[in-house]
């Protein structure tokens, strides 16, 4: 189930989270989800109840996530195979 108060960005695709294929880099997974103590349920979640999505290229978007303070997660969307990869991400206050 999408988040209805999620902010997308101008012609944005909208994602299926709960459906999609997730995927991450080995730098998220190592830097942030360790960090974070998130696994791939947890990032699932967040990206699902993310409070603003934007499209920042052909296919990368940042998405803007508030669960234990606020966070980036910057991940592809590679609509043919119908999965999320997950680049990198930032953490702010």
């Amino acid at each position: 189930m999408m988040n209805n108060n999620t902010k997308y960005s101008e012609n944005i695709m909208k994602i299926n989270f709960d459906t999609c294929k997730i995927e991450a880099s080995k730098h998220f997974v190592l830097k942030y989800m360790k960090k974070w103590g998130w696994d791939f349920m947890d990032l699932r979640e967040a990206l699902k109840c993310a409070y603003k999505i934007d499209k920042v290229g052909k296919k990368k978007y940042e998405a803007y996530v508030r669960k234990d303070g606020s966070k980036k997660i910057i991940f592809v969307f590679y609509f043919e195979f119908d999965t999320v990869f997950v680049i990198t991400g930032s953490e702010g206050d």
